[in-house]
């Protein structure tokens, strides 16, 4: 499949070992519940799903959650109420278009940020036509760039 924004051509396999979903590995030395907890306060602490899975993988020695426990990590997070309102794909994007307003509104001839700042909106936009259709966003949610400044503010 070819990439986004440009002419070239992308990887196209995954390179994840084929895993039976449910069966932990034999070398894991953390339980099912021990991993829901970690889960648990690393979200209390305020990282997102991409994060905690980075941590369950250094610090723990959990190379799949979802090959451990069954179940995805958001899956996971949703059960116990812990979700953001966002996914964090999207918020990543509009901290990145945040980030280029602010570069762009004291650098007004950067040519090549203002690029960047339309194929990151384009992005979000995408993104966010996607989560409408999946029912994680309202039907009536709009990308607002004041109002995404906001929200990655606060």
């Amino acid at each position: 499949m070819a990439r986004m924004h440009t002419g070239k051509h992308g990887k196209s396999k995954s390179r994840k070992p084929d895993v039976e979903i449910g069966k932990a590995p034999e070398d894991l030395k953390i339980s099912k519940d021990e991993i829901e907890k970690l889960i648990e306060s690393y979200s209390k602490q305020g990282l997102g799903p991409e994060i905690i899975g980075q941590y369950l993988k250094d610090k723990h020695g959990v190379p799949y959650v979802r090959q451990a426990m069954g179940k995805r990590l958001v899956q996971i997070m949703d059960e116990k109420g812990l979700s953001r309102e966002l996914p964090s794909d999207m918020i990543n994007l509009m901290r990145k278009a945040v980030g280029l307003r602010k570069h762009l509104s004291s650098n007004k001839q950067d040519l090549h940020n203002k690029l960047r700042l339309k194929r990151t909106e384009s992005k979000i936009w995408r993104l966010s036509k996607y989560y409408k259709s999946n029912g994680t966003l309202p039907k009536t949610w709009k990308y607002d760039p004041e109002q995404a400044a906001l929200i990655i503010k606060g």
